[in-house]
């Protein structure tokens, strides 16, 4: 831990010229969700209910300068992350194994996602066909006697794609 916490304080790049693409994306990759969360800390603070944060906001703009400046600390450990030998070596290696990769041609890549598609497609229908069969078999044996006051319900609530939207907070 003492190690971690010195490589923190340390300006160096690790292997400057081995791994930058990796390094770089995996930096990217992080200071992406660290800002999302932070910025949703910000409009956390900006809606508290809380007196003390209350008065933060109003006096110092608190719902700024606290998220911003976690960010900026983020920002920081994770440079220094992607730059700590034992991770920055994993880093070098992957780079290196992606280097290895025997990519797919374009024709090749069409063909099997047409492939994928076509058996989604395919299992999607024959479940549908399993599902309608046994809802034939049990509206048969009136497995289920409240089928139509369900229907009836459901079509008095107008069940379609604006109900279903209309559910999820923030769209109108």
């Amino acid at each position: 831990m003492n190690a971690f916490i010195q490589e923190l304080f340390h300006a160096g790049i690790y292997k400057r010229s081995q791994g930058r693409i990796t390094r770089q994306v995996t930096w990217v990759a992080i200071a992406v969700v660290m800002a999302l969360g932070l910025w949703r800390l910000s409009l956390m603070l900006k809606a508290s209910d809380w007196e003390l944060v209350k008065n933060l906001n109003k006096s110092s703009g608190f719902c700024f300068w606290l998220p911003g400046g976690l960010l900026a600390a983020t920002l920081w450990i994770a440079y220094r992350l992607v730059n700590v030998p034992a991770f920055a070596d994993f880093l070098i290696a992957v780079e290196a194994e992606m280097n290895k990769v025997s990519w797919p041609s374009r024709a090749e890549l069409v063909r099997a996602s047409m492939v994928v598609l076509f058996t989604i497609f395919f299992l999607a229908a024959v479940l549908f066909g399993f599902d309608s069969f046994w809802r034939w078999f049990f509206d048969f044996l009136n497995v289920f006697p409240h089928k139509a006051h369900t229907e009836a319900a459901m079509a008095g609530l107008g069940w379609g794609w604006k109900t279903l939207l209309s559910v999820i907070p923030g769209i109108s």
